[in-house]
C-alpha cells in the first residue's frame, strides 16, 4: 500500500491547568512522591470546563493550518479521532468545523472511532482518500477529556491520565517517496471487556435509573490484563507493517507510540532494543492522553526535529477492544 501525502503543518492544545502528581499525594492520603513513584507520572493537564473537547481540537487545528501555509484555502476534509466524542451526535468533527470558522463552508466532516487509536484510524482514512485521488488536503485531529470519565476515588485510573489535544493537515505530494507506506492492524474483541465506558450509548439509558448512568460513566479498566493482550500484539503488526513498507527495523529514525502507561512505553522500548532511545516518551508529563497521545508524540518528534523530512516513522499503540496498529510513514 502507498499513499503519497505530506505532513504540511501540525499543533497541539495542552489544557491551562497542570495538574502535579503531589498534588494528588495530598488529595489520596499518600505521602509524597507516592504518585511518581508507583505510575512513573509527573503531572498532567486538566481541562476546565470551557476546554472542551472541540474548542482544544479547534485550538490545536488552527496552529495545524497556519503552519500549514492553507490561509483561506479550505481541506477538502476534516476528520475526527477522537477517543470519546464531545456528544454523541453530531460527530465532534462537526463542532470543530464550526469553531474554526468553516461552520457554511459545506466542507465534509465526520469521526472515526477506535477509542486510543482513532487518530492513527482517522489519519489511515484520510490518507486512503488522497491516495484515492478524492481529497487534495485533509485535516485530522484528535482530542480527549480522560479527566471527564476517571472515578476520583480509584487513584490506579485517576493518576495516569491527561487531556490534551493534536492535530495534522497533509497534502497530496508529487515526489512519490512521501506517506504512508505500511500498515498492519489486528482486534481481538474477545478482551472487549478489559477497558470500557458503558455509558453515553444506547447501552445504558435514562430509564434505568441515575445511579447506573453515573456508574456507567466511569472509565473502567484492568490495567494488567489490557497490558498483558497488547504486549502479545504488538510485534506482530510491528513485523507485518515493516515488511509491507520495506524498511528494516534499524531504519526507523523514531517511534511515535501511545502513551498508555510507562511500563507500557517501557515495553515498546524494549521491542526496540539495543536502540530503545528512539521510541519519544512523554508519559512522566503528559499522561496516557487516549486518542490524543499519538498524534500529540507526532507533533512533538516534528516540532524539535526528532522527526525530519526523508525519515521513516513508525506510529505504534494499542486500543480498548484489544486492537494494535503499526504505520510506516516516509516524512
Amino acid at each position: 500500500m502507498f499513499s503519497n501525502f505530506a505532513i504540511v503543518g501540525w499543533g497541539a492544545y495542552r489544557p491551562r491547568q497542570r495538574l502535579a502528581s503531589d498534588e494528588l499525594d495530598r488529595r489520596h492520603g499518600h505521602p509524597p512522591g507516592w504518585t511518581e513513584a508507583k505510575f512513573g507520572i509527573a503531572a498532567r493537564h486538566v481541562a476546565a470546563a470551557d476546554e472542551t473537547t472541540s474548542m482544544m481540537a479547534a485550538a490545536a487545528a488552527r496552529i495545524a493550518i497556519d503552519r500549514a501555509g492553507w490561509g483561506d484555502a479550505l481541506p477538502d476534509v476534516i476528520i475526527g479521532g477522537c477517543g470519546v466524542m464531545e456528544q454523541p451526535i453530531p460527530s465532534t468533527a462537526v463542532l470543530v468545523q464550526d469553531r474554526l470558522g468553516l461552520g457554511h463552508s459545506g466542507v465534509p466532516c465526520f469521526d472515526v472511532n477506535q477509542t486510543c487509536l482513532s487518530f492513527v484510524a482517522a489519519l489511515d482514512v484520510a490518507a486512503t482518500g488522497i491516495a484515492a485521488g478524492r481529497w487534495k488536503r485533509a485535516l485530522v485531529f484528535a482530542s480527549d477529556i480522560a479527566s471527564a470519565g476517571l472515578d476520583p476515588e480509584v487513584p490506579k485510573t485517576r493518576s495516569i491520565f491527561g487531556d490534551g489535544a493534536a492535530a495534522l493537515a497533509i497534502e497530496a505530494s508529487g515526489d512519490g517517496t512521501r506517506g504512508l507506506i505500511g500498515a498492519a492492524s489486528v482486534t481481538h474483541g474477545a478482551h472487549h471487556a478489559l477497558a470500557q465506558l458503558r455509558a453515553g450509548g444506547t447501552r445504558l439509558r435514562v430509564d434505568e435509573g441515575l445511579d447506573a448512568l453515573v456508574a456507567g460513566s466511569r472509565f473502567e479498566m484492568d490495567a494488567f490484563g489490557i497490558f498483558k493482550a497488547a504486549a502479545k500484539a504488538l510485534p506482530g503488526v510491528i513485523e507485518r507493517a515493516l515488511a509491507e513498507a520495506g524498511v528494516a527495523r534499524e531504519e526507523i529514525a523514531c517511534v511515535i507510540c501511545h502513551q498508555a502507561s510507562a511500563p507500557g512505553v517501557a515495553h515498546v522500548k524494549r521491542l526496540f532494543a539495543p536502540d530503545g532511545e528512539r521510541v519519544i516518551d512523554l508519559f512522566a508529563t503528559h499522561g496516557n492522553q487516549i486518542a490524543a497521545s499519538i498524534p500529540t508524540v507526532l507533533a512533538h518528534a516534528l516540532e524539535s526535529g526528532k522527526a525530519r523530512q526523508g525519515d521513516a516513522i513508525l506510529l505504534l499503540g494499542t486500543a480498548a477492544g484489544i486492537s494494535a496498529t503499526a504505520m510506516v510513514i516516509r516524512l
